[in-house]
């Protein structure tokens, strides 16, 4: 099998991390050669978090190049549009409609653009888009975004849910387990 890549990104204390490390579990419990990088920027300051996950038969190196990404999961739509030029031809993003203001436009510097969704679709993109905070505080946690983007990324992959529920399970601590499982549910069942 060809090498996969996936792109999650985010703002810091989104979850992106713990995102990317349920999928690499995931991943390698399928018996796939699993690569995992993790870029936190200014993570603790609200900037940029971004992770690759690379998964093939065997993977070399854990960094996705501009124009690679089969997949962006995105937990903010302004990260959605500054990643689009890592998506290949045919790529798809799945990606939580949430807005969080950047510092330039927390200052005035910059206004935060309008219809970003439409813009991208607009483009031709495949672009999966829902507002995943909403679908978080159903399942009881506005923390519970990240799982609720790895429901609706399920879509695209032939593993069993009781494989991804084992991740799950393998990840997050037990206390938090069945927020987890509903937020999954949530983003794996969602329809616009």
């Amino acid at each position: 099998m060809e090498t996969k890549n996936i792109i999650i990104v985010g703002v810091g204390g989104q979850g992106s991390l713990l995102a990317s490390k349920i999928l690499g579990h995931l991943l390698l419990n399928e018996g796939f050669d699993v690569k995992v990088s993790e870029v936190h920027g200014m993570s603790q300051r609200g900037g940029s978090v971004i992770t690759y996950v690379r998964f093939g038969d065997k993977v070399y190196s854990p960094v996705v190049d501009k124009g690679q990404a089969d997949f962006i999961v995105s937990f903010e739509i302004l990260e959605t549009a500054r990643w689009l030029s890592h998506l290949k031809a045919g790529g798809q993003i799945v990606t939580n409609t949430q807005q969080i203001d950047p510092m330039p436009v927390i200052t005035g510097a910059a206004e935060y653009p309008s219809n970003l969704v439409e813009k991208i679709r607009a483009q031709g993109i495949k672009i999966d888009a829902m507002d995943c905070l909403t679908l978080a505080r159903q399942a009881g946690s506005q923390k519970a975004v990240n799982i609720v983007l790895l429901g609706r990324l399920s879509h695209y992959f032939d593993i069993a849910e009781s494989s991804w529920q084992n991740s799950l399970k393998a990840n997050v601590p037990p206390k938090f387990l069945e927020i987890n499982q509903k937020a999954f549910e949530l983003g794996k069942n969602f329809s616009d």
